[in-house]
C-alpha cells in the first residue's frame, strides 16, 4: 500500500487556520483595533465599506513598526507580546498568539503603512492571499494604517456564507462597542460607506455608555463598585425599566477584555430576582480587575471565553454587590441592621430627666362577645314577610361588584377583565381582546394601511443612539408607504410628524423602541413582515382590563359586522355562553 499522508502546502494550511480567527469581517475589526490599543494609540479610526466585505481600514497613532517588524508581523506565531510559556499566565495585552495578521493576510488583500516616532520614513507592505508582494519606503504619519480589501476573495465558499450587509455591519458595531467601552480614555471613530456612525471622545465610563447607547440610559443607571483587594468590581447596571426581552446590552470585561459567561450572567439575573418580569434580561456594564495569573484567557482563538481561578467567589461578589447597590438606590428593598439613631436620642432624653417614660397600655373589654348579635325585632320580621307575600321587590344590596357607570342591561364588565353581554336571549362572556384582534386583522386584509395616516398636532422627538440611527437609514424608504412621516432633525433626534391611522400618540414612543429593539438582525426585506406583526400587536390587546364601556360597545359593533364568529382562525374562542339554567339551580 502506498503512502497516503502528506503535508499540506503553506497557503492551504494558512487558509484553514485562518478560519479559526477570521470568521467574518467583525473578527478582523476586533483584531486590528486591539492591536492598535496594544501599540499605545490614543485615537483609533475605523473605516468600513459594504459591511467590511470590500474594505476594513484601521488607522491609529500608536508606536508604529520598523521595516523589519512590519515584515515579520505577518508571519504566523510572530508576536511581541510573549516570549516564554510562563508569559501566557501573565498576559496584560489584548493579543498574544501571533496568528491574527497571518490569518487575515491569508484570506484577503492587505496593505500596511506604518512609521515609528524616530524614523525619518515609514514602510509600505502589500500582501495578497498570504503571498508577499512588495515592501517599499514611504512618507506617512506616526502609527499604523491597515487596509484589508476583498475579504475571502480567494475562498469563495467562505464569502458565500457571509450574511447580508445589515447583519455583518451589526456584528462590526458590536465589536467596536466592546472595545470602545473598555477604553473610555481613548478616542474612537467609525465610518461606514463615508457616513459617520460613531465619533467618541475621551470621557468617563458613564459618558461613554450614554454616547454609545443613548441618553435614555442616563437616568436609569445604578453605579456598582466593590474592592476586595484581590479583585475589584465596578461599572453600572440599569434599573428594572431598562431590562429587555432580547440580549444586547450585557457586557462583562476582565482587565479591559470583553468576555462571555453564562455563569456570571446568572449572578446578575439572581441579583434582580423579584424585580423583573419573566423573560426579561437586565442591562449591565461590569468590569472586573484582578491579577492576570488568576484568569486564563488562552481558551479560544476569539479570546471571549475565559477561566477564573476563584469563579465561585466572583459569582458571589457580582450578585451581592449588585443587590447592595440596588438597595442603596431604592430599586430593591434592603435590610438595614444599623440601630435607628432617633430611637437612641429618644431614650437618652427620657433617661436624662426629660420626663417619666411610660410604656403604652392596651385596654381589653373582657365582656365583649363577638357571637352575640342583635336580634331582628318582631315588627321588622313581619314587614319582610309581608313584602315577599305582596311580591314587592326588596332594596338592592349595597355591595356592587361593578361600578355604577359600567352597569348596563346588555353589557357589563367583570372584575377579571372579561365582559358579560346579553344577545338573543343568551348571556355571553366575551374576550374583547381576541375579538378586537380579529377586527383589526380583517381591516388590514381589506385595505392597505399606506393611505391611512394622521398628522400629529405637535411633532414628537425620539432620541436615537448611533446604532438606531444606522437602522433608521436602512428602513426609512419604507416608512412613507406605511404612513409614517419622520426625519432626522438634528444630530441624533428623530422628528415624527405623522403616524399611521389608529396608532395613538401615547403609543408612538413605545412602538419606536420596540421597532429598533427587534430590528437588531432583521433584513430590509423582513422589515415589512415584522412591521405588520408589530402593528397588530399594538392595535390589539390580549385583555381589555381597563376598557371604557363606550369603547367595548364599539368593538362589539365591529365584531357583529363580521358575523359574530365564535372562533379565531387559530381556533381560540372569542366568547362562550353562560349556562344560566345551571346557575339558577344553585339557588
Amino acid at each position: 500500500m502506498s503512502d497516503i499522508i502528506k503535508l499540506l502546502p503553506d497557503h492551504v494550511a494558512n487558509q484553514i487556520a485562518a478560519g479559526e480567527v477570521v470568521q467574518r469581517p467583525a473578527s478582523i475589526v476586533k483584531e486590528l483595533m486591539e492591536n492598535a490599543i496594544d501599540a499605545g494609540a490614543t485615537k483609533v479610526e475605523l473605516i468600513v465599506r459594504d459591511a467590511g466585505k470590500n474594505l476594513i481600514q484601521v488607522v491609529d497613532n500608536g508606536s508604529g513598526m520598523s521595516d523589519t517588524d512590519a515584515r515579520l508581523a505577518f508571519e504566523r506565531h510572530a508576536t511581541s507580546k510573549i516570549s516564554t510559556t510562563e508569559d501566557i499566565f501573565r498576559i496584560s495585552t489584548k493579543g498574544f498568539r501571533g496568528e491574527a495578521l497571518a490569518s487575515i493576510a491569508a484570506v484577503a488583500q492587505v496593505e500596511l503603512k506604518t512609521k515609528t516616532r524616530d524614523a525619518k520614513t515609514g514602510t509600505n507592505i502589500y500582501i495578497e492571499g498570504g503571498g508577499f508582494q512588495f515592501q517599499e519606503p514611504i512618507q506617512t504619519v506616526e502609527g499604523s494604517n491597515f487596509l484589508v480589501k476583498n475579504l475571502f476573495y480567494n475562498v469563495p465558499a467562505r464569502r458565500k456564507f457571509l450574511k447580508n450587509n445589515n447583519v455583518e455591519f451589526r456584528h462590526i458595531i458590536d465589536e467596536f462597542q466592546r472595545v470602545a467601552l473598555a477604553h473610555e480614555n481613548l478616542d474612537f471613530e467609525l465610518f461606514h460607506n463615508d457616513d459617520v456612525v460613531f465619533r467618541l471622545r475621551k470621557s468617563s465610563l458613564l459618558q461613554r455608555i450614554v454616547e454609545i447607547f443613548g441618553r435614555k440610559l442616563h437616568q436609569i443607571l445604578v453605579p456598582i463598585k466593590e474592592d476586595l483587594g484581590w479583585v475589584k468590581l465596578n461599572g453600572f447596571v440599569a434599573k428594572p425599566e431598562g431590562a429587555k426581552k432580547v440580549r444586547g446590552e450585557q457586557f462583562f470585561f476582565v482587565n479591559g477584555r470583553f468576555f462571555r459567561s453564562a455563569y456570571f450572567n446568572k449572578a446578575v439575573q439572581e441579583a434582580f430576582e423579584g424585580l423583573l418580569l419573566p423573560g426579561y434580561i437586565p442591562t449591565f456594564f461590569l468590569f472586573l480587575e484582578l491579577d492576570p495569573e488568576k484568569v486564563d484567557v488562552n481558551i479560544h482563538p476569539q479570546k471571549t471565553e475565559v477561566k477564573f481561578e476563584d469563579e465561585n467567589l466572583i459569582f458571589a461578589l457580582v450578585r451581592s454587590t449588585i443587590k447592595k447597590s440596588l438597595g442603596i438606590y431604592n430599586v430593591a428593598p434592603s435590610l438595614d441592621f444599623d440601630r435607628d439613631t432617633s430611637i437612641d436620642a429618644f431614650v437618652h432624653q427620657k433617661s436624662s430627666g426629660g420626663g417619666s417614660f411610660r410604656a403604652p397600655e392596651i385596654t381589653v373589654d373582657r365582656d365583649y362577645n363577638p357571637f352575640l348579635e342583635e336580634r331582628v325585632s318582631a315588627g321588622e320580621t313581619r314587614a319582610i314577610t309581608e313584602m315577599y307575600q305582596q311580591n314587592i321587590p326588596a332594596e338592592p344590596s349595597k355591595i356592587n361588584l361593578f361600578e355604577d357607570e359600567d352597569f348596563d342591561e346588555d353589557l357589563m364588565r367583570l372584575p377579571n377583565g372579561y365582559w358579560l353581554f346579553n344577545k338573543g336571549g343568551k348571556t355571553l362572556m366575551l374576550d374583547l381582546g381576541r375579538m378586537h384582534r380579529l377586527v383589526v386583522s380583517e381591516r388590514n386584509a381589506k385595505k392597505k394601511r399606506s393611505s391611512e395616516k394622521h398628522t400629529l398636532l405637535f411633532s414628537l422627538e425620539y432620541h436615537m443612539n448611533e446604532t438606531e440611527k444606522n437602522k433608521f437609514r436602512s428602513i426609512k424608504k419604507y416608512l412613507p408607504e406605511l404612513g409614517f412621516e419622520m426625519i432626522i432633525a438634528n444630530d441624533n433626534v428623530l422628528r415624527i410628524d405623522a403616524v399611521p391611522e389608529g396608532l395613538k400618540e401615547t403609543q408612538v414612543m413605545k412602538f419606536m423602541e420596540n421597532l429598533f429593539e427587534i430590528l437588531e438582525y432583521k433584513t430590509e426585506e423582513e422589515f415589512l413582515s415584522f412591521y405588520h406583526n408589530q402593528w397588530n400587536k399594538t392595535q390589539s390587546k390580549s385583555r381589555f382590563d381597563f376598557l371604557y364601556k363606550v369603547d367595548a360597545e364599539q368593538v362589539i359593533r365591529d365584531f357583529t359586522e363580521l358575523g359574530f364568529p365564535e372562533f379565531l382562525p387559530s381556533g381560540k374562542r372569542c366568547f362562550t355562553e353562560i349556562p344560566l339554567d345551571e346557575l339558577k339551580n344553585k339557588f
